[in-house]
């Protein structure tokens, strides 16, 4: 299966995402086009969606928030983010992210 939404190279991953801020819970929503969906209960003020997705993603891979790179999409539910210095067992937890 292929997953649109996350690109790798080398020790460098990138993903596609389409947030949903101010859900009831955080989680994982499975795909949306190219993207990976994620409900964050943060509303979308004050850079606070962002803030809780990086929290989100570095606690669900296992990774440093510093290792979390917004890369576009600031004030988008559309984001790209990147990861450096991505640790081998991370990529399973990045794919395993996707429920489908």
């Amino acid at each position: 299966m292929t997953r649109d939404w996350f690109r790798e190279n080398g020790k460098t991953a990138a993903l596609m995402l389409h947030i949903q801020p101010g859900s009831k819970k955080t989680e994982i929503a499975g795909t949306h086009g190219d993207a990976l969906k994620i409900r964050l209960s943060a509303p979308p003020a004050d850079g606070k969606a962002n803030d809780a997705l990086i929290a989100f993603l570095a606690d669900r891979i296992g990774i440093a928030k510093s290792a979390i790179l917004l890369k576009s999409g600031k004030t988008s539910r559309r984001k790209r983010i990147e990861i450096s210095a991505l640790p081998p067992d991370a990529r399973e937890r990045l794919l395993a992210l996707d429920p489908s």
